[in-house]
């Protein structure tokens, strides 16, 4: 594994820790503070999760140039699927294989993680630019027009 890489890792590990503690704090504060019921108080702090999670990885793990519109909205899709997988996951174990609840939740907080790195390395925050890709043509602008060529008769 390349420098960088383990870098970008520790980086996405410690982004996780501070989403993770955002989320249980924002919960523990309202239930504990106001007294907002549970549930709620968790949806909140998720909530708030997701705001931290996206900001420190665009910003700080994988330093993206992608817009926040195209960057945004692909970090909340790799999020819902990863919800939906945690649920599969802990559903699978639990009702399906009789497995411990513990044991199947902390299976989950590993392998999905990794999964949600390796998505939003190469897709969420995915710079064509930097990829060596080519940028899509500009709005009212032909691709011939945009990759420089021209369209002379």
């Amino acid at each position: 594994m390349r420098r960088a890489e383990f870098g970008r890792l520790l980086r996405y590990g410690c982004s996780g820790a501070a989403s993770a503690a955002t989320h249980f704090g924002t919960a523990l504060v309202l239930v504990e503070g106001p007294g907002m019921p549970p549930v709620p108080a968790s949806t909140v702090g998720f909530g708030a999760s997701i705001v931290v999670s996206y900001v420190l990885q665009r910003n700080w793990v994988f330093r993206a140039r992608t817009r926040h519109a195209v960057g945004g909205a692909r970090f909340l899709a790799v999020t819902a699927v990863a919800l939906a997988c945690n649920t599969a996951v802990v559903w699978a174990g639990t009702a399906l294989l009789g497995a411990p609840y513990r044991l199947v939740q902390a299976v989950a907080l590993v392998l999905i993680p990794l999964v949600n790195y390796t998505i939003n390395s190469r897709w969420t925050f995915r710079d064509r630019r930097r990829a060596g890709l080519p940028r899509p043509p500009a709005q009212g602008t032909s691709s011939a027009e945009s990759s420089g060529a021209s369209s002379r008769l």
